[in-house]
C-alpha cells in the first residue's frame, strides 16, 4: 500500500485531514477546532508522504515530525498522524487500539469537557448553579471541570481581581498575568468552596486555572482547597498556548501542597514532557492528541508518566468527532494512570449527521464505549459531508 495524495478540507471550524492510499482506502484527522489557518501546514507535507506505506506509522512520522511545534503548530502534524492510523486500523480490518497493544478497559471515563458553559456571573452562587447544571446532564459524568480565575472571565470583570492589566492581544489564550489581590484570591477560594458543596463527594472536580498565576499565588490558592480533595488544578502557571513548560516552577508548587497539578494541553512532542514526568512536577498530565503529535505520542506519555507515579488525563475539548474517536482508542489501552478525558462534541450540531459509528447515546454513566469497528471506529460519509464544503474543497472526497 502506499499513499497517493494529502488533502486537507475546512468542514466547519476544523480542518479535515484525508490521507488517501493506491488501494481505495483513506484515512482521517481532525485538526482542533478554529484553526483554519493551518490548512496549509498540513499540505506542505504532501510531497513527503506520497509514495510512503501508510501502515508504517512510525516511519512515516519521521520525515515530517520535527516540523511541528507547541500549540498551535502541532496540530498539522497530529491530524496527520491520526489519519495514518485511521487507515492502517481499516487496511488491517482492526480497531486502531489493536495496533497500538489492545485496550484494557472495555470503556473509558470522560469529563464534561465542551458542555461547560459560561457562568451567568462572578459569584460563588453561579458556580455552584454551573457545576450542579453539569452534574445533571444525560451523559452522567463523574467528573465535572470548570474554568475559573484567569482562565476565565474572573479576571477581568472582577473589579480589582489581580494586580496587572489585560493583556493588549487579539488571539485566544492571550496572557493576562499578575499577582493576585486578597479580594480576588478570597473570591475564587469562595466559588470552589460553593461547587464543593453543590457536588458533595458523588462527582469530582476539577479546576482549569489560567496560566496566569504568580507561584506564590498558586502555592496559598493550591493549599486553601486542600479540603475540597479536588481532582486537580489545570495549567495555573503555563499552559494554554504558552509555548514553554517551566517544569521547575511547577515543582515548586506540586511539592507545597496536596491538591494534584495539571499542565500539558500545550505541549508537543515526549521530550517536552521530559522534565515535568522525571522530576515529578505535576502530578497530572493533560497532553492533547490533537497538540502533541498524535495517539501515539500521547500514548507513549502516559506509560512514561506511568513509570514516576504521574496521573494522565488527555485534553480534548475543541477535537470534535474524529478526534473523539481517536481519544477513545487510544486511551482504551493507556495504563491504570489514566483519569478522564476531556470531551468534545460535534460543532456545528450537523457534525453528527455526517460521521457514522458512534455510540447512541456516545456518553452513558461518564464512560464511552470502546467498539471494534476498523480504524478509529468512525466515518465521515462523503455523499452527506459533500454539502458543507466550500467551492475552493469540493475534492475533497473525489
Amino acid at each position: 500500500m502506499r499513499i497517493v495524495d494529502l488533502r486537507c478540507a475546512v468542514i466547519g471550524k476544523n480542518p479535515i485531514v484525508r490521507v488517501v492510499s493506491d488501494q481505495g482506502l483513506s484515512g482521517y484527522g481532525e485538526v482542533e477546532q478554529y484553526k483554519p489557518y493551518l490548512k496549509p501546514y498540513v499540505l506542505q507535507f504532501r510531497e513527503a508522504l506520497i509514495g510512503e506505506d501508510p501502515t508504517l506509522v512510525e516511519r512515516v512520522m519521521l520525515k515530517i515530525r520535527q516540523r511541528g511545534a507547541f500549540k498551535p503548530y502541532g496540530a498539522a502534524i497530529s491530524a496527520i498522524e491520526m489519519a495514518l492510523w485511521d487507515l492502517a486500523g481499516k487496511a488491517a480490518g482492526l480497531p486502531v487500539h489493536r495496533l497500538l497493544g489492545g485496550k484494557i478497559r472495555d470503556r473509558v471515563r470522560v469529563y464534561n469537557g465542551a458542555l461547560r458553559k459560561p457562568v451567568a456571573s462572578q459569584t460563588p452562587e453561579a458556580y455552584a448553579a454551573e457545576v450542579r447544571r453539569m452534574a445533571a446532564l444525560p451523559e452522567g459524568f463523574t467528573i465535572v471541570k470548570q474554568a475559573i480565575s484567569f482562565h476565565s472571565p474572573m479576571k477581568r470583570e472582577v473589579g480589582g481581581y489581580y494586580y496587572g492589566e489585560p493583556s493588549p492581544s487579539p488571539f485566544h489564550g492571550a496572557l493576562d498575568r499578575g499577582p493576585m489581590t486578597e479580594r480576588g484570591l478570597r473570591l475564587t477560594i469562595d466559588c470552589v468552596a460553593a461547587m464543593k458543596q453543590a457536588l458533595g463527594d458523588r462527582v469530582g472536580l476539577a479546576l482549569d486555572c489560567g496560566p496566569g498565576w504568580m507561584l506564590s499565588d498558586a502555592i496559598r490558592f493550591a493549599r486553601a482547597v486542600e479540603p475540597f480533595n479536588l481532582m486537580w488544578i489545570e495549567d495555573t502557571l503555563t499552559g494554554d498556548y504558552v509555548p514553554f513548560v517551566n517544569a521547575d516552577v511547577y515543582r515548586e508548587l506540586t511539592r507545597s501542597t496536596t491538591t494534584p497539578i495539571h499542565t500539558g494541553e500545550q505541549i508537543y512532542l515526549r521530550q517536552n514532557f521530559k522534565d515535568l514526568i522525571e522530576t515529578k512536577a505535576v502530578r497530572v498530565v493533560g497532553p492533547d492528541p490533537c497538540d502533541v503529535g498524535g495517539i501515539a505520542e500521547l500514548k507513549w506519555i502516559a506509560e512514561y508518566a506511568d513509570l514516576h507515579g504521574v496521573m494522565m488525563a488527555p485534553h480534548g475539548t475543541g477535537n470534535g468527532l474524529l478526534g473523539l474517536a481517536a481519544l477513545v482508542q487510544v486511551c482504551a489501552t493507556l495504563p491504570h494512570n489514566f483519569i478522564a478525558f476531556e470531551y468534545p462534541v460535534g460543532d456545528p450540531a450537523w457534525w453528527y449527521d455526517i460521521v457514522d459509528g458512534l455510540p447512541d447515546p456516545i456518553v452513558r454513566d461518564g464512560h464511552i464505549l470502546v467498539g471494534d469497528r476498523p480504524g478509529m471506529g468512525v466515518e465521515i460519509d462523503p455523499e452527506r459531508a459533500a454539502r458543507y464544503l466550500t467551492p475552493e474543497d469540493a475534492g475533497f472526497f473525489a
